[in-house]
């Protein structure tokens, strides 16, 4: 089954060059300890939420914008083998400068607890973080398919929602701090893929539409602390390994 570092961050907007630049010289390393695949997207859609938001989730500054991000491995063990081992690979003393302030991104671990369609090589993406009961899991999942058959019809191209394994706690950011999570909740962190924002804002209010009256599914989650956004492609591997 296949697993997800899951990352977001904040990064200057003049630096969006040497991020992706940075994003290059860093997938050949990641590939070459396993993963299969690895995406990078910034933000063109980042709404200010009321309860949490991405801004907040990484201490984001006026000039900053955020990125969302994931790396796919074949499975934890590789995944976990992988980060133990590239502490000691000489190729990191080569990496460039992180062009932005990585004390502030979230990164964690997660398996995909609903996966379909094709995740990669999208044109536009949104991204959404959130906190679910952990005894929610199977609920939350039977949500997520339900989820998928509204969006697919509407152009969705692939959705991935990936339950928290191994998430950091972090000294000033992390997911647990970004979505208010209480005890006893876990991480999640998703996302849909879409062949382009034009398609993703007309599948919006088609969707809106819809629902407009219509019965949904209780949400076995807070709501109101889950945060979305939409977000660009700026580094595509490519199809997965």
């Amino acid at each position: 089954m296949a697993y997800y570092t899951g990352m977001v961050a904040a990064v200057p907007t003049a630096n969006r060059q040497a991020y992706i630049e940075h994003a290059t010289a860093a997938w050949p390393l990641f590939r070459a300890h396993g993963a299969t695949a690895m995406t990078e997207s910034w933000g063109v859609d980042v709404p200010r939420g009321k309860v949490t938001d991405f801004y907040g989730a990484v201490d984001a500054q006026e000039d900053e914008a955020i990125v969302f991000s994931w790396i796919t491995w074949p499975d934890r063990a590789t995944a976990d083998t992988a980060w133990e081992k590239m502490e000691d690979d000489p190729a990191m003393q080569t990496m460039p400068d992180m062009p932005f302030d990585g004390g502030r991104m979230i990164f964690g671990g997660f398996a995909p607890v609903f996966d379909q369609g094709k995740h990669a090589g999208a044109g536009h993406y949104q991204g959404f973080l959130l906190a679910v009961p952990k005894d929610n899991k199977a609920r939350y999942a039977e949500m997520a398919g339900w989820g998928w058959d509204l969006f697919r019809p509407h152009g969705a191209l692939g959705m991935v929602e990936g339950w928290g394994e191994d998430v950091t706690r972090g000294k000033r950011t992390d997911f647990y701090r970004a979505t208010k999570a209480e005890d006893g909740e876990v991480p999640v962190f998703s996302w849909v893929a879409w062949p382009d924002r034009a398609t993703c804002d007309a599948a919006a209010r088609a969707m809106e539409a819809e629902m407009d009256g219509a019965g949904m599914p209780e949400m076995p989650f807070d709501g109101m602390r889950m945060m979305w956004a939409g977000f660009a492609p700026i580094f595509d591997s490519g199809p997965e390994a």
